[in-house]
């Protein structure tokens, strides 16, 4: 049986979507898994709307295109709007429910409300609210899971802000232990 994850990162720009799915695709690009990321913008950027197709596989990809994701992770509401029905059955949906009140109307997926927002703005870290959700998601798919970050949180973090190494790592783990 081919194993292959589908997820779909969505929120407004500047919320660090396609950083989290650059981070899940290279996650798996190091663990020798076929890997696909395709990063979408709304025409307005910063503040539009952002998201990022990561395809995850043992087996090669035939298309980048995510249309029904096995994973969704909206960090806003219009993202929740638009992508909520396209999710599989059996699927899983991470919310960020600092930024959407409202509740996941379907029963046949796994939902996981994170107030990520408000935890990244507690501790500190408010650009941080994209990792935070993002460990939630390496600890619940099972495909992913959470070890071995380091390396690629290396590669998707520049080497002029080294320095955001560990706080990346400290926002991962607050997301895994929420």
């Amino acid at each position: 049986m081919s194993n292959t994850c589908n997820i779909l990162f969505a929120g407004f720009g500047g919320q660090g979507i396609l950083f989290a799915g650059k981070f899940v695709a290279y996650k798996g690009l190091l663990e020798n898994k076929q890997v696909s990321w395709l990063p979408s913008y709304g025409p307005e950027m910063r503040g539009g709307t952002a998201n990022c197709s990561v395809i995850v596989s043992d087996e090669p990809i035939g298309s980048p295109i995510v249309g029904k994701p096995d994973v969704l992770v909206a960090m806003n509401l219009p993202s929740l709007d638009k992508y909520e029905n396209e999710v599989v059955s059996g699927g899983k949906i991470f919310v960020d429910s600092t930024l959407i009140s409202r509740k996941v109307e379907r029963t046949d997926v796994d939902v996981y409300y994170i107030p990520s927002t408000e935890i990244a703005n507690e501790k500190g870290i408010s650009t941080l609210a994209n990792m935070i959700i993002t460990g939630k998601v390496l600890k619940e798919v099972p495909m992913l899971g959470f070890d071995g970050i380091d390396a690629p949180l290396s590669k998707v973090v520049s080497a002029r802000h080294k320095d955001l190494l560990e706080v990346n790592k400290t926002a991962l783990k607050l997301g895994y232990d929420y």
